[in-house]
């Protein structure tokens, strides 16, 4: 019996329909890459099959027995538990056999022994990876994991899986991931699982080479039908020849149900930047440049000289600084020490979550990449061509009209891309602008990008995108910023490099004892206690300000809303000092 079989699925949102009759049977070995545009069902699939969404009609059936995994991105670490605790709770697990998986991801037993709310984020999403697998899963169900890993983690992923004797299905848009992790294709289109045996690569050039077969084939059936649809009408007429024209009207009629239906592709998205004529030059210069939130430091030491036409990416483990350093860049944050300069008259475009979330309501997509095309110096910018990026950016047809007030998060977050485009900035600094982009839009994005004269800094995790834009590279890492002495591709193969290392794995728990695993320790005096309580008190403040956040992003995300977007504003600078708070009274205690 196949391990998951998905029959004659159906789902629909309001009246249009995201799965139509999807067919799809999973066997407990197939490593699965999951693709398709925006909107196309991949992550509704994967809802429905894990649970978490109920669907219209069909039906799922499952192996006896059958246990998937997936990542937990939203379960939270509970005040004051370690990172072994939250393991051993989420994992169900005993204390060594946590410990045991922990080291598979390189996660220490000295950051097993802290509290998890307090580890840097690449940690603990290398915690909730080691969660899922502690759940012993036959299968993974993945949505988009590259969102959320940095790439060492994503690195040490890609191994696990080499090893894991299950199977798996993964959402994604980093191509690079797909290619490593998956032998197998299902595209969603149409509301319909089309499969394809092989990687994304293959299966996508299987699918042009049989459509341009198709196309070929129909065409000849056409050239068939004109020569009989000619013979007919020449002969039918004539008493000598009307016999014959008949037998060739019964061929007509024969052929004309041979035609093979192939549903008309959507063209593929193409991004173009409007001219931009640039004089040669320097671009930035850092020197000795620290950053950081107030008077607490994050990284420090970098030095920088890059001419214009650079492509900067900014690389490192999650909570490492990598955002930091962008909106230091971008003159959001001040520097901590050293300083940071762009070139006399250089404008800045900066993506980034807050940057979007702040977009007026009331004007529409179109009219929004209108003012934004009207500001730009230069020759005027056509409508076609404004439109035409309007499409690669996912708003094709009547999106164009819809009220900024009605987009997702997602939605703003493109169109703020757009229009940053439009504006004809002579630099980008992009925060993960590959988020809410499907694969094809990316590789627009990626190709536009190299083919542009302007100055680049970016975040991603997205590897593909990264190697393919990228000229020079800056490591963040342990409180430290510098050049990587290499390409991209040298710097993702040194992560390889290290994940290969020998990993000791914990000495298992003696009978009635623990793993070995350090624990904190304290002098157990007064002042300590209070230093402890206020520290607390601090953690607190911080957590209910990141829920204040998560609620405006949240409404935001179903609509503009003019508080809630200029008290995400406020909020940031406020958050920023309880955060600083909160980490000097944790060094205290520490101390």
């Amino acid at each position: 019996m196949p391990f998951i079989t998905v029959e004659d699925l159906h789902k629909a949102y309001g009246g249009r329909a995201v799965l139509d009759g999807a067919e799809l049977v999973v066997e407990a070995r197939d490593r699965i890459a999951v693709i398709g545009r925006n909107g196309a069902g991949k992550s509704t699939l994967c809802r429905i099959i894990l649970g978490f969404e109920e669907y219209d009609a069909g039906r799922i059936t499952f192996a006896k027995g059958a246990r998937i995994g997936f990542l937990r991105q939203d379960d939270p670490f509970l005040e004051g538990e370690t990172g072994l605790g939250y393991l051993e709770r989420a994992g169900g697990r005993p204390e060594w056999d946590c410990a045991r998986m922990a080291a598979r991801f390189r996660v220490s037993n000295e950051q097993l022994a802290q509290p998890a709310l307090l580890l840097p984020g690449g940690v603990q999403t290398r915690l909730r990876l080691a969660s899922m697998l502690l759940t012993d899963p036959d299968f993974l169900v993945l949505d988009e994991p590259t969102n959320h890993l940095d790439l060492r983690t994503l690195v040490l992923l890609e191994r696990f899986l080499q090893d894991f004797r299950g199977g798996w299905m993964v959402v994604s848009h980093d191509r690079a991931f797909l290619e490593r992790t998956c032998t197998q294709t299902v595209e969603v289109e149409h509301g319909r699982c089309e499969r394809f045996p092989g990687t994304v690569s293959a299966s996508l050039a299987a699918k042009a080479e049989r459509r341009e077969q198709i196309t070929r084939t129909n065409a000849a059936l056409e050239t068939k039908l004109r020569d009989l649809e000619d013979f007919v009408a020449r002969n039918k007429a004539r008493a000598s020849t009307a016999s014959r024209a008949q037998s060739k009207q019964k061929e007509l009629d024969k052929l004309a149900d041979q035609r093979i239906a192939v549903a008309a592709p959507e063209p593929p998205p193409v991004v173009r930047f409007p001219r931009l004529d640039l004089p040669a030059g320097w671009a930035i210069r850092a020197e000795g440049l620290a950053v950081g939130y107030g008077t607490k430091l994050v990284a420090k030491g970098l030095d920088l000289d890059l001419d214009r036409g650079t492509r900067l990416a900014v690389v490192g483990d999650n909570g490492q600084g990598k955002s930091t350093l962008l909106n230091t860049i971008a003159g959001t944050l001040a520097p901590l020490a050293g300083g940071v300069r762009w070139s006399a008259n250089m404008r800045l475009g900066h993506y980034a979550q807050h940057v979007y979330q702040a977009l007026p309501g009331h004007l529409t997509v179109k009219g929004w990449l209108d003012q934004c095309a009207r500001t730009s110096p230069g020759p005027t910018i056509p409508t076609q061509e404004i439109l035409d990026l309007a499409g690669a950016f996912l708003f094709r047809g009547d999106d164009v009209d819809k009220s900024i007030k009605v987009l997702s998060g997602g939605e703003r977050g493109r169109l703020t891309l757009a229009g940053l485009i439009l504006q004809r900035v002579p630099a980008l600094l992009l925060d993960e602008p590959t988020n809410h982009l499907d694969v094809e839009s990316v590789d627009a994005l990626a190709d536009a990008l190299v083919g542009w004269p302007g100055t680049v800094v970016f975040v991603t995790h997205d590897r593909g995108f990264a190697e393919r834009v990228s000229t020079h590279v800056v490591e963040v890492r342990d409180g430290r910023m510098a050049r990587f002495p290499g390409s991209y591709t040298d710097y993702v193969a040194t992560l390889e490099g290290e994940a290969r290392e020998a990993q000791p794995a914990p000495e298992p728990a003696k009978k009635g004892g623990t793993a070995a695993i350090a624990k904190p320790t304290g002098n157990g005096n007064g002042e300590r206690r209070a230093l402890e309580r206020e520290w607390k008190a601090a953690e607190r403040r911080v957590q209910d300000l990141e829920r204040e956040q998560a609620a405006l992003i949240a409404t935001l995300d179903e609509g503009y809303d003019e508080a809630a977007a200029q008290r995400l504003a406020d909020l940031g600078s406020e958050l920023a000092e309880a955060e600083e708070r909160w980490l000097d009274l944790g060094a205290k205690v520490e101390g």
